[in-house]
């Protein structure tokens, strides 16, 4: 009776196949992709926007980050919860991930930053992180942006850190390498090369209307005027954008880590609206398709 009752059920099975085609697969949704800007200090409003996209559950399948950017991204992919990155965060010195040289090249080398890594990421390379990452950085021979997204991250997250004028160059791969943010201030192409159908990026004005202080603030300040009067193409690649108030920050205000979370936080609810309707739109065709 058994073998009967197997041979039928395959029967009905068959009948159905040929009547209606194969079971429907569940729609897939869109992957969702995050792209963070640089900012020194001011990076650390990258923290409350992870906060705020953790709470309203909108994924982040693959990320991309330029400078400060690349650190958090880094530290995101592999898994580090944001509490004890806030906490690392607030007590975090510039002695920590760099030191001061006497170079015609920079004012300091940031080798220890592969180091401050480690803190809150066992894993060393790019295919041992939980979420597909992507560091940029920008070649000073083509003037081009290099995204990297295998092998070792230690050296292509120095590179995409060392600010002109204030960190020494890197050397990696053939290349000589300076801070992402010249070729691509936020890396949403970076995203998108990852596999990403909605792109969220996340960008951090730097200025402030008080006098700069210091070389590094000169520099940093003289930088932020270049980018606003250049074009932006990676505003119209995003499907969101959203812009933390932190102009009024030093490149160095690690202190104010809470401010900093809390300016992250408001500005990522007040474009959960956006990212939602990017959102809706592929699910809604997903399900009719």
């Amino acid at each position: 009776m058994g073998s009967v009752r197997n041979w039928l059920e395959d029967a009905v099975r068959r009948v159905r196949t040929f009547a209606y085609g194969p079971p429907a697969s569940a729609p897939a949704r869109p992957k969702v992709g995050l792209a963070l800007g640089g900012g020194f200090a001011r990076g650390i409003a990258h923290l409350g926007v992870l906060k705020v996209l953790e709470a309203n559950r909108v994924p982040v399948d693959c990320i991309a980050g330029t400078s400060v950017g690349a650190l958090i991204a880094a530290s995101y992919a592999c898994g580090a919860p944001l509490a004890g990155l806030e906490r690392l965060a607030a007590a975090t010195q510039f002695k920590d991930f760099a030191r001061w040289t006497l170079s015609w090249m920079g004012l300091a080398s940031n080798e220890r930053l592969e180091n401050y890594l480690q803190r809150v990421c066992a894993v060393s390379k790019f295919e041992e992180l939980k979420i597909p990452l992507a560091i940029a950085a920008t070649d000073l021979g083509t003037g081009e942006a290099v995204y990297f997204t295998r092998g070792e991250i230690g050296p292509p997250l120095r590179a995409s850190c060392a600010y002109p004028g204030l960190f020494l160059p890197v050397e990696h791969e053939g290349r000589i390498l300076v801070d992402g943010f010249l070729a691509a201030a936020v890396p949403v192409e970076a995203a998108r090369s990852l596999g990403a159908d909605i792109v969220i990026a996340v960008y951090l004005e730097s200025g402030g209307d008080a006098p700069p202080k210091t070389m590094a603030e000169i520099i940093s300040r003289s930088f932020s005027i270049m980018q606003r009067h250049a074009q932006q193409s990676w505003r119209k690649d995003a499907d969101a954008v959203i812009e933390p108030l932190v102009k009024g920050y030093t490149w160095d205000d690690f202190s104010k880590t809470p401010e900093l979370i809390a300016a992250g936080e408001a500005a990522a609810r007040a474009a959960m609206p956006r990212i939602l309707a990017a959102l809706a739109p592929q699910r809604e065709s997903s399900v009719h398709n």
